[in-house]
């Protein structure tokens, strides 16, 4: 072949690549170069064994529905994650209702449960929705050990004006600046307390430091499985210092109403006995949240 014909047949070849990679991009299937990680619902939690769990639930509630899911897991405390669900980095999130008002509205007079949904509901911010609250509660209190209690007589956090000695309050650092920190706890009880951060959620680290009485008052979840397996006492709070926390996820825009159906279906399934069941599994049992959350979709059914 002459050397004109071989490059007016190169030519061809490259024309028809051309024509056909056109054709390509018309592709009605195409998604006009987003990759598919960019269509999946992004979900987040918080850096909380308790909170990862319910979000892996969510996840995978998803995934049997026919998404495609996008974990953010354990990135922190609501200081960091709340302004990347604002920005839309984030789809879904577990949150606490109670906690979550408070962060949004600290000068919030609502206590109650029903109260608490109400006004969340009002006050989050443009882009953002709750969905339907759990039954399913996991709250801050105030947590001293039994032999602490029985010593001063003490049931509810009133009773810890009592306490004549200097007490020391101990909780993630972020406590120190929250309302119903040591501040709050003077405002609304009258009780002063110093305060020492422990970075453990109310962990082994947390415990260790109440039984060893280098700390006498500690910040521990309702559900955490510490308060029964240590014999630790959860003080009733009869002024309405920590508010009503029941789990609710938020959510933004883009979560279809087949979407929404499935997380509605899973909190309406979800109770706090679930939840300090589930927290038992992860941190005596050490398993992970994967395996945790498939077991309890497969118990509920779901």
């Amino acid at each position: 072949m002459s050397t004109r014909k071989r490059l007016g047949a190169a030519v061809m070849v490259l024309m028809g690549v051309l024509m056909f990679t056109g054709c390509g991009n018309s592709d009605p299937l195409d998604d006009g170069g987003q990759s598919s990680s960019s269509q999946a619902i992004v979900i987040g939690s918080q850096d909380y064994y308790s909170n990862e769990i319910i979000a892996e639930i969510y996840a995978q509630g998803l995934e049997k529905s026919g998404y495609k899911v996008d974990r953010q897991f354990r990135i922190g405390q609501r200081e960091v994650y709340l302004p990347e669900v604002e920005a839309g980095k984030i789809d879904l999130f577990p949150e606490y209702s109670g906690n979550l008002l408070q962060y949004l509205k600290p000068d919030t007079t609502a206590r109650t449960s029903d109260a608490v949904y109400q006004a969340l509901s009002k006050a989050m911010p443009n882009g953002l929705k709750v969905l339907d609250q759990s039954k399913a509660a996991d709250q801050d209190s105030y947590v001293v050990t039994q032999a602490f209690a029985d010593k001063w007589g003490i049931s509810t956090i009133k009773d810890l004006s009592k306490v004549t000695d200097t007490m020391t309050l101990g909780g993630n650092s972020e406590l120190e600046t929250r309302p119903y920190g040591p501040k709050g706890l003077e405002q609304t009880y009258g009780v002063k307390v110093s305060f020492t951060p422990i970075e453990d959620q109310g962990g082994p680290l947390t415990v260790k430091a109440l039984n060893d009485n280098s700390i006498q008052l500690a910040n521990i979840s309702t559900a955490s499985p510490e308060l029964k397996a240590n014999h630790l006492l959860s003080l009733k709070d009869p002024q309405g210092l920590f508010l009503a926390s029941n789990v609710v996820p938020v959510a933004s825009k883009k979560l279809d109403d087949k979407a929404v159906k499935v997380i509605n279906d899973i909190d309406a399934s979800l109770s706090t006995d679930d939840l300090i069941s589930m927290n038992v599994r992860s941190t005596t049992d050490q398993e992970s949240a994967s395996k945790i959350a498939t077991a309890w979709l497969k118990d509920k059914k779901l």
